[in-house]
Order: structure tokens, then C-alpha cells, then sequence
């Protein structure tokens, strides 16, 4: 049997989801994983740089063969590492995304689906959104790194920087795996970024 490799963490917060608990929340949910991580790196975005360079900080720090990415509001599930490092070993996977359950501001989970690409196995030639909490190797990901995505359209929208690393790891043929379970929580409410500083809780006195 492989030995589960290392895992380091890596999340990017806004001070106001500091100062609202939601940063204590994302770390107490990575510190009871039933696989635990090596390390949390955690970068704070201070100067309102917005998520893509956040991120990144976050990322360059990590010294583990793999890392996982958590947005400061959301969650992991208790066994979201170890599915994700499970898999990804048994399927000599690179760049490897579950699924998520939906929480409003009201607290009640739902399994909605408002992506559609639950259960949908990731085709590079055809490549969807999978969300940025995933599992990836690190030397791909450092590879790769995040940056801010062109101001153009993906199917009449523009898209995010994790959508952007997504489609950079495309580029770089990582061998993805999406994982059909829901193993994190997606939390949707009135302060969400989108990865835009000008935007959410990320704007100034939000």
C-alpha cells in the first residue's frame, strides 16, 4: 500500500473574513482532516491585491509534493483529503477535483448543482469549471502559478483566476481526475469575491 504523500493547504483570505471568523473556520476544518496536512499556508490579502496574486503567495511557500487549495469561506469535509490523496494515487493523477455542497448564508446545505458538472469527468478538450478546491501537484502548480485571466469571454462569461489555472494546467497536460463526492463546502453568500478585489467582502469597509 502507497503512503499518503504530503499536503500542504493553501488559503488566500480577505482581512474582513479574518476579523468574521470565517479564516478560524477553513483551518479547523483542514486541522480535522482524517488525513492530515503536513502544513497551512495562509495568505492574507492586504493591500487589496485580489485572489489571483493571494493565492500565488500562498502557493511559492509550500514545500510538500502536493498541494490543496480552500477559499477562506468554505470548508473541507473530515474526509476530503484523504479521498482526493486516495484517488490521485491510485489513478496516477495530477490536478484531481470532488464536488461540493452548497451552504447559505441561512446554514442549510442543498445539493444543488448550479455548475452541472457533477459527476462529469474532466475532458481537457473541452474544458469546464472545476472550481479551484483541488488536489494538484505541486511542481505542476507552482509551474503553472496564478495570475489574473485576460479580460475575455469562456462561454459568454469572463472567468476567474481559478478557472485561468485550470486552463494553464490544461496547457501544461496534467493528467485531471474528478472524484464523485461531495467533500467540501461551498459557501454561497452575500460577501462572495469572485476573485475581484472591487468585489464582496474584498471591497473597502465590507
Amino acid at each position: 500500500m502507497n503512503p499518503q504523500p504530503e499536503i500542504t493547504v493553501c488559503i488566500p483570505a480577505h482581512p474582513a473574513r479574518v476579523a468574521n471568523g470565517m479564516l478560524d473556520r477553513a483551518i479547523r476544518s483542514v486541522n480535522g482532516q482524517s488525513l492530515s496536512a503536513a502544513a497551512i499556508s495562509v495568505a492574507i490579502d492586504l493591500k487589496g491585491e485580489g485572489a489571483a496574486p493571494t493565492r500565488q503567495r500562498a502557493l511559492v511557500a509550500a514545500r510538500t509534493a502536493w498541494v490543496a487549495f480552500l477559499d477562506s469561506d468554505d470548508w473541507f469535509y473530515p474526509e476530503h483529503l484523504e479521498v482526493l490523496a486516495t484517488e490521485a494515487l491510485a489513478h496516477d493523477a495530477e490536478y484531481v477535483f470532488s464536488y461540493y455542497t452548497v451552504h447559505t448564508d441561512a446554514g442549510d446545505p442543498t445539493n444543488c448543482d448550479p455548475l452541472g458538472h457533477f459527476g462529469k469527468q474532466f475532458d481537457p478538450a473541452s474544458p469546464h469549471q472545476t472550481t479551484i478546491t483541488t488536489l494538484v501537484r505541486t511542481d505542476l502548480a507552482q509551474a503553472v502559478g496564478f495570475r489574473t485571466p485576460p479580460k475575455k469571454l469562456v462561454d459568454g462569461q469572463r472567468h476567474g483566476e481559478d478557472f485561468q489555472f485550470t486552463l494553464d494546467c490544461v496547457q501544461a497536460q496534467a493528467n485531471f481526475l474528478h472524484v464523485p463526492r461531495r467533500t467540501w463546502a461551498w459557501v454561497h453568500h452575500g460577501n462572495n469575491t469572485s476573485g475581484l478585489p472591487t468585489q464582496g467582502d474584498a471591497r473597502q469597509g465590507a
